[in-house]
């Protein structure tokens, strides 16, 4: 389908993910098949890429489109995920698809659960 990650672009608040494997047995040493490790209800994954953000209205004048004065200009509100971050994502609402080979899941923010950022800021102000 598609060649390469680089070519990706990420459409409106959606993010695309690098699933992590989950762990293959349990804490008491049982193996578990893997239906039983995609059947969880939240997975964890890497953000690879991240879309503009929710789309909305740019400032224009209202009287703009009686004179036809139309701008498509759109702007956007930020997600706050970031490339690179590990992710806690809901995986009933994620879809699966493949690239070059490697499986990956787009979901919308709102299935993102938190976030797990090496950086860690000087004050949660900052977020």
């Amino acid at each position: 389908m598609m060649e390469s990650l680089k070519n990706v672009v990420v459409i409106g608040d959606r993010v695309l993910i690098k699933p992590l494997e989950a762990a293959n047995k349990t804490d008491s040493g049982l193996f578990l098949p893997p239906s039983v490790k995609e059947r969880d209800v939240v997975h964890t994954g890497i953000v690879m890429r991240v879309g503009p953000g929710y789309p909305i209205p740019a400032n224009q004048d209202p009287d703009a489109m009686f004179r036809d004065e139309s701008s498509n200009q759109v702007n956007y509100v930020p997600l706050q995920v970031k490339e690179g971050d590990e992710a806690l994502y809901l995986h009933a609402n994620s879809t699966e698809l493949e690239i070059n080979g490697e499986k990956y899941v787009i979901v919308g923010q709102n299935a993102i659960l938190l976030v797990v950022r090496n950086e860690i800021p000087d004050s949660v102000d900052g977020l």
